[in-house]
């Protein structure tokens, strides 16, 4: 047992004190912080000693005999706590001490999973039946089934058993979400007269969809003979959100399969209007459509992509690169000529000699980004003022920008 003594400077002069904070002297108290360290274990406790007169020395002789009697006690436990400290990670250690300190706690055993090996056929209703009655969660069977079968890529036949067995049992209807996950399915699969049936039943029985049920509409009729109809569940899907690039792209690519320029374009400028950044094989398609064409407006909008590639900083894959290598060399009564070649590290085209233009701010560039912050957003008096909360985060944005390339901002 080690004792820590705090608060005392001197001993001597606190012994030979005659009084100690008022008391007589022949009786004072003695606080003293004792500290048990065993390696692992750490016991705190504060003892008050009191010094006692002749006539008590009975009962001091007490106090030392249980004195000695505690001390032993605890240089026993200290040796067995340093003995197991030291083979804390000796092979068993770990099963002894759950021995010794069992939990209160009832073991948690994992959940029972449901195993259930996915038909490769159709079932007719009595087995499904039979197999429903092996599954545990017999409610969720209908809809962990299919969901196992859209994760696996099912075939299709053996979904449209499922779906079979569910109308047979609820007087010919089938819920939203079995729909949804077997139009997944038939999506995947390119199934376009099945496509139509789930739309036709959707169509007939829901007048909004959610978003998911939208994409994958839109993407499987893209492709068929009522592709105009996409267009229609595109226009449903904006009055309540903004499509993503996915729509966009799907009915984009749908109206060049379709040979519509007209509307590919549109739906190209209405994509950039909600200041979406198109996906890569939107502009890819554009390039591929364009392929032999002599058409000088159909070259100019291929030229606004390049340049809207360029302003963005978008790079393309080498798929991409590809598809506009191919077009360059396509153009009628032109004789581009296109390779992949390797950039040096001074930026230097080894294929033209010419140097690939930096990222980097020029000096006339930095002046003219300058003065266009200070005119367009310093001037004009108290900014703070003026403007929402909204527009104060923008505005700490805009600081932000300005110590980026050191231009002052007050």
């Amino acid at each position: 047992m080690t004792f820590y003594f705090t608060g005392i400077r001197s001993f001597p002069k606190l012994w030979k004190s005659n009084s100690y904070l008022g008391l007589s002297s022949s009786h004072f108290y003695l606080s003293l912080f004792l500290k048990d360290c065993y390696g692992i274990r750490s016991q705190e406790k504060w003892f008050s000693v009191k010094t006692m007169s002749a006539q008590n020395t009975k009962a001091m002789n007490l106090l030392i005999a249980k004195a000695r009697c505690v001390r032993k006690l605890d240089e026993g436990s200290n040796k067995q706590v340093s003995a197991d400290s030291s083979h804390m990670f000796a092979a068993g250690a770990a099963k002894k001490r759950s021995q010794m300190n069992p939990s209160s706690k009832a073991p948690v055993l994992p959940p029972v999973k449901n195993i259930i090996q996915l038909p490769t056929k159709p079932l007719n209703s009595e087995e499904w039946d039979k197999l429903k009655e092996e599954f545990k969660e017999k409610a969720n069977f209908e809809n962990w089934i299919i969901l196992q079968m859209v994760k696996s890529r099912s075939s299709l036949d053996v979904a449209k058993s499922v779906l079979a067995w569910v109308a047979t049992k609820n007087n010919g209807i089938v819920g939203y979400d079995l729909l949804v996950k077997y139009l997944y399915l038939c999506v995947f699969h390119k199934q376009t007269s099945e496509i139509i049936d789930v739309y036709e039943i959707m169509k007939a029985r829901y007048k909004r969809l959610e978003s998911g049920a939208y994409t994958l509409l839109i993407r499987g009729l893209m492709y068929t003979d009522r592709w105009r109809e996409a267009l229609l569940l595109l226009e449903d899907l904006k009055k309540v959100m903004i499509p993503s690039k996915k729509n966009y792209d799907d009915c984009i690519q749908g109206a060049l399969f379709h040979q519509d320029v007209n509307v590919a374009w549109n739906l190209y400028q209405e994509l950039l209007s909600h200041d979406i950044v198109p996906m890569l094989e939107t502009l890819k398609a554009f390039f591929g459509f364009g392929k032999d064409m002599k058409d000088d407006q159909y070259l100019n909008k291929l030229h606004n992509i390049l340049l809207y590639l360029r302003n963005n900083q978008l790079y393309p894959g080498e798929s991409f690169a590809h598809s506009i290598k191919t077009w360059f060399e396509s153009i009628p009564g032109e004789q581009w000529k296109g390779q992949f070649i390797t950039i040096q590290q001074s930026g230097q085209c080894l294929g033209c000699g010419k140097t690939v233009e930096s990222i980097h701010l020029s000096s006339e560039e930095y002046e003219f980004l300058k003065e266009k912050i200070m005119r367009d957003v310093i001037d004009g008096g108290d900014q703070y003022k003026k403007t929402t909360p909204q527009n104060k985060v923008k505005i700490g944005s805009l600081k932000t920008v300005c110590s980026f390339y050191g231009i002052p901002f007050s």
